[in-house]
């Protein structure tokens, strides 16, 4: 199924019947403020699952992150966030960063994979954040691309992402065309208030000094 929703002003109707999609179990591609991503409810085993044999990964390899929609829920998710990275994700966040954290026990360990880490994603577009705010829990995250090729160009196009993808998920969502940088990445797992950047993105890296 095709669905278009506004990408600044998401139309409520349309997020409730992509959020019973995803409580059902199913499996979306929906825009964010880098490049378009599949997601699924982080409760649902079987659908992250699948979003693993589309991406062609085994789920103990993967390294997913969740959408959320604030700050507000962090701890639940995460151990102990320092004082400096908490200020730094404040100036950042809405924004194209993803910050990896030693996950909680509230994250499933089907998730969490062999290191036992989790990225923390709150993008800068209104239609994730409500789908998640819809959800009332956190959405899984995983761009459409293999991270070690580059970008093709049929990932920005809704028209085309529709063509390769409609049959072997549940629903795309068309937002209008996406981004071709993926989000910056910092590993925040020390737990002393330090982090490194493993993947520079979108993210401006002036920002987080």
């Amino acid at each position: 199924m095709r669905i278009t929703i506004h990408p600044e002003n998401p139309q409520e109707r349309l997020i409730l019947q992509v959020k019973e999609c995803l409580e059902e179990g199913g499996v979306i591609i929906y825009p964010t403020d880098t490049v378009y991503g599949l997601g699924c409810d982080l409760r649902n085993r079987k659908a992250i699952e699948k979003i693993c044999r589309i991406r062609n990964l085994k789920p103990e390899k993967a390294n997913f992150s969740i959408i959320c929609s604030d700050l507000g829920n962090l701890s639940q998710y995460t151990l102990q966030v320092q004082t400096p990275i908490y200020k730094m994700m404040k100036r950042t966040l809405p924004g194209p960063y993803t910050y990896i954290f030693p996950a909680s026990g509230l994250i499933p360990r089907y998730f969490q994979g062999n290191k036992k880490t989790i990225g923390i994603r709150i993008p800068d577009h209104p239609i994730p954040l409500a789908l998640v705010e819809a959800l009332g829990f956190p959405m899984v995250n995983a761009s459409l691309h293999d991270e070690e090729d580059k970008l093709l160009e049929f990932l920005t196009d809704p028209d085309e992402i529709y063509t390769r993808y409609h049959k072997i998920v549940d629903m795309v969502i068309d937002g209008g065309y996406g981004g071709i940088l993926s989000s910056t990445i910092i590993d925040c797992t020390e737990g002393d208030g330090t982090f490194k950047i493993t993947r520079e993105g979108k993210g401006d890296l002036d920002l987080l000094y």
